[in-house]
């Protein structure tokens, strides 16, 4: 990997100038109140700007989404790690791989969260390991041997294990529920692993799992739970899963179920949606609850506002920001798309679905919503988040190691099929080595990044480390992104990203403070943009992308589009040199074309320069040729939180 290039300041001078700020900012309690102490709004201050502060002046990395072999389907597939492996692994820790590789980050995570299917948790290490109630069925038999056969026999049985699930077709014997012995016990062990390895301040083991309802079979309507808790309180409990009668797909009752948990315990709790891009229209309805087939209500927009303040926008299984379709004036809105149909490719996509599957969809929808119902159902941060199947929270190009364990590196993993169904495949090559969650909390606790998550000061990437503020408000100016602490005047005039900026002043349009630093082991930065969405006042929807900072002093064309930055990556050696970009972009910008009578959002995307895909570090370790319409380099990205702007009245 050649890194050369335009560095104007170190790194760690560039983290300490840029990530501090006063918080002045107001926040309610179930958010997680910050209270600034001294750094109050005219406080004289004192020599150290740092001194007396308390507010978010870091950002912690980790995965909210991740299997290991006590999910049904990764261990059908061959992983083999379990809870631990995943703690010791997202720490820094050295591991041998389930396909027999050495592995390591590059950089340990600060948290995460193992969020194991709750349908059948545990169930794949009880069969593996031949435990007598397995046995004792003629099916569990019969997957056994498969499975202890291994190679394309193992593969078979995963195949029948997942199919017979996702058809409701699983043998009753061999079932793993709410009221089974092999399900508490389960969850048990889940909770202690996060227990012992949660280190406040230094790692932050997160209680979680995924409920994973797919309505009818294919249509993924998927959920990330996470607690905010210990497992004093999340022992008293256990997980929702889709199967009654203790059970149900339809999200509502998903969200009953977590106010019963905060009910009976006193703890927190929230949910991820993700994988819109599988859901083939589900998971952002317009009009009709496709679930249950009733009309939208203002019930359903208060509780999914409550329940869901994340969205998981990048991952594996495909980009979900912005779709060529719906945004055909967004040169970059094609990237690392998965837009064939739903999960299990049963149903072909078409193209009235991509509008109920998309972040920036969504985000114009729930304005709509809002002017109906009275609350935006879809007012969520965006995160990145891998989906790894492996206990493996892989998300950088040179360190991927695919969905799932028959996906880790090998020499025919990208020209293998990935998924198929009838006429309808995926290629091995179209898994995407994404993402992560960047989340700014005041601490490396559970508490402080719950609260920080649950507030949306967070934003996704999709592999790549850089640090990005982002801020809202009326009256910013070139000095504050002149300062070398842009974020003191970020908390002190404004709101951070997952914000709200209300009646605009007479006379002014919302201002927006922008600020973005390489990751120190990636791409410089090619530009940051901000993405606006709003409802018109004839009710269509609206979007336009602007170009607000960029590198190397190019000059927009008579449309008014930036020239593309370049391409310095060698595809034959999987190299690239940092020879354009610019190692930080900060700005300030002004909305041109502001209305104060309509709703809007506003996030910013940032993008580094072109850098080799995963795919170009396979060609060349392995020493394989790959088909020619193989992607071999990309631009990597990250998406903040929005900041929304709602007129009076």
């Amino acid at each position: 990997m050649k890194i050369a290039g335009k560095l104007g300041l170190t790194t760690a001078l560039a983290s300490a100038l840029m990530l501090t700020g006063t918080y002045a900012q107001s926040t309610h309690t179930d958010i997680g109140t910050i209270d600034p102490g001294a750094a109050l709004p005219g406080t004289p201050p004192g020599y150290s700007p740092y001194a007396n502060r308390n507010f978010p002046s870091r950002v912690f990395w980790g995965d909210t989404h991740l299997h290991t072999s006590a999910s049904l389907d990764a261990g059908a597939f061959g992983t083999r790690l379990g809870f631990e492996d995943a703690y010791r692994f997202a720490r820094g820790e050295e591991l041998t791989a389930s396909g027999g590789e050495r592995v390591k980050l590059s950089r340990p995570l600060d948290f995460l969260v193992i969020s194991d299917h709750s349908d059948n948790m545990g169930f794949f290490p009880a069969l593996f390991a031949g435990k007598p109630e397995m046995l004792a069925d003629p099916t569990g038999r019969r997957w056994y041997d498969l499975v202890q056969k291994g190679g394309q026999d193992g593969v078979k049985a995963a195949l029948e294990i997942i199919d017979s699930f996702s058809r409701g077709q699983f043998p009753k014997a061999l079932e793993f529920l709410p009221g089974s012995e092999g399900f508490r016990s389960t969850w048990d062990q889940i909770i202690a692993a996060a227990e012992k390895y949660n280190e406040p301040g230094r790692f932050s083991a997160f209680i979680g799992y995924e409920w994973t309802s797919q309505v009818p079979p294919g249509n993924n309507l998927h959920r990330v739970v996470i607690y905010r808790d210990g497992g004093d309180r999340a022992s008293q409990t256990l997980p929702y899963t889709t199967y009654p009668p203790l059970g149900s797909t339809t999200p509502e009752d998903l969200w009953k179920h977590l106010q019963a948990y905060e009910d009976k315990t006193g703890g927190r709790v929230l949910a991820i949606a993700h994988n819109g891009n599988l859901s083939n229209g589900w998971m952002f309805p317009i009009e009709t609850n496709p679930s249950t087939g009733q009309p939208l209500s203002a019930e359903y927009a208060e509780t999914r506002a409550r329940w869901e303040p994340l969205y998981e926008v990048t991952q594996i299984k495909g980009d979900g920001e912005a779709h060529p379709f719906l945004s055909p004036n967004d040169e970059f809105a094609g990237y690392e798309l998965w837009d064939k149909g739903n999960l299990n490719l049963s149903e072909v996509k078409k193209p009235e679905m991509l509008v109920s599957e998309y972040a920036r969809a969504a985000l114009q929808t729930g304005l709509r919503l809002e002017e109906k119902l009275g609350t935006n159902p879809y007012k969520f941060g965006m995160i990145g988040a891998t989906d790894s199947h492996t206990s493996l929270a892989t998300a950088e190009e040179d360190n991927f190691f695919g969905k799932h364990s028959g996906a880790e590196p090998s020499p025919e993993r990208a020209s293998h099929e990935f998924m198929r169904n009838g006429d309808v495949f995926l290629m091995g090559w179209q898994q995407v080595s994404s993402g992560y969650a960047g989340v700014w909390a005041t601490d490396n606790t559970r508490e402080a990044i719950w609260d920080a998550m649950r507030r949306k000061e967070v934003y996704a990437t999709t592999g790549p480390r850089m640090l990005v503020r982002f801020f809202g408000g009326w009256d910013f100016t070139d000095a504050d992104a002149m300062s070398r602490s842009p974020a003191f005047s970020g908390y002190a005039k404004g709101v951070p990203m997952g914000g709200d900026l209300r009646d605009a002043p007479e006379g002014k349009a919302p201002t927006f403070l922008l600020a973005a630093l390489k990751d120190p082991l990636g791409g410089n930065l090619d530009r940051i943009q901000v993405v606006k969405g709003w409802i018109d006042a004839a009710g269509a929807r609206q979007e336009k992308v602007y170009d607000v900072a960029w590198s190397d002093n190019r000059v927009p064309g008579a449309d008014g589009k930036l020239p593309p930055v370049g391409n310095t990556v060698d595809v034959a050696t999987a190299t690239w040199t940092n020879t354009i970009g610019a190692s930080e972009l900060v700005k300030t910008w002004t909305d041109p074309e502001f209305d104060t009578a309509l709703r809007a959002f506003y996030y910013a995307r940032v993008l580094e320069i072109p850098t080799p895909r995963w795919t170009a570090y396979d060609a060349v370790r392995f020493g394989v040729t790959m088909p020619a319409d193989v992607p071999m380099f990309g631009q990597e990205r990250a998406y903040t939180s929005p900041i929304w702007y709602t007129p009076q009245g």
